[in-house]
């Protein structure tokens, strides 16, 4: 009696499940290697946005009116003090302007801090014979120099030496010396605010 050869089926399903792998493998790679390379370009994008020039703001200009209105009239008056005191009461209330729509613009709440400054600025001309005048001059000089030095530190990294320029420039007005004795010391503070705030604008 013949011998009958029973040829086993070779089976087909690790074929298909290789293939399967495979494609899902394919899959991945080209899906999600391009939601890679777009994240990198959009975080790149991002970091470049955010450090923008000087990290973060500067060279960005905000062409803030208030702060350009204070520049201007920093820049192109000649200031000359007198016992009325015109000239520091123009220049502050431009320079608290200027301080809370930058503050606005960054969203930095200074509202406190300019309540006190405005405060001391509206002693400035009650008095024209007054000798507390330099004492309220540097406590607004004081007041604002904080909110700028804050808005530096949150937005504009870069610009600590200049905020430490402020500072020390309203540190040089001397609250018991009589203002018109020391009118340099207070437009040299007028000059580093509206270059800071230039600079931030």
């Amino acid at each position: 009696m013949a011998e009958i050869k029973i040829e086993q089926k070779t089976q087909a399903w690790p074929w298909v499940l290789a293939g399967l792998v495979i494609a899902a493998l394919l899959v991945y790679f080209l899906v999600f290697q391009e939601d890679d390379q777009y994240a990198d370009a959009h975080t790149d994008a991002n970091y470049t946005t955010n450090t923008r020039d000087e990290n973060n703001l500067i060279g960005v200009r905000e062409n803030n009116s208030a702060v350009a209105d204070y520049v201007s009239y920093v820049e192109n008056t000649k200031g000359r003090m007198g016992l009325d005191h015109t000239y520091t009461n123009d220049a502050f209330t431009k320079l608290i302007d200027a301080t809370e729509d930058m503050a606005d613009e960054v969203g930095y709440d200074a509202d406190a801090e300019l309540e006190r400054a405005e405060q001391h600025h509206q002693m400035i001309t009650v008095d024209a014979f007054e000798t507390t005048h330099a004492n309220h001059i540097r406590e607004t000089a004081d007041n604002i120099a904080n909110v700028l030095q804050n808005i530096q530190k949150a937005k504009f990294p870069s610009l600590a030496n200049d905020v430490q320029g402020l500072k020390s420039a309203a540190g040089a007005i001397k609250p018991d010396v009589q203002t018109l004795e020391q009118r340099d010391a207070v437009k040299n503070y007028f000059a580093k605010a509206s270059d800071l705030l230039n600079k931030m604008n």
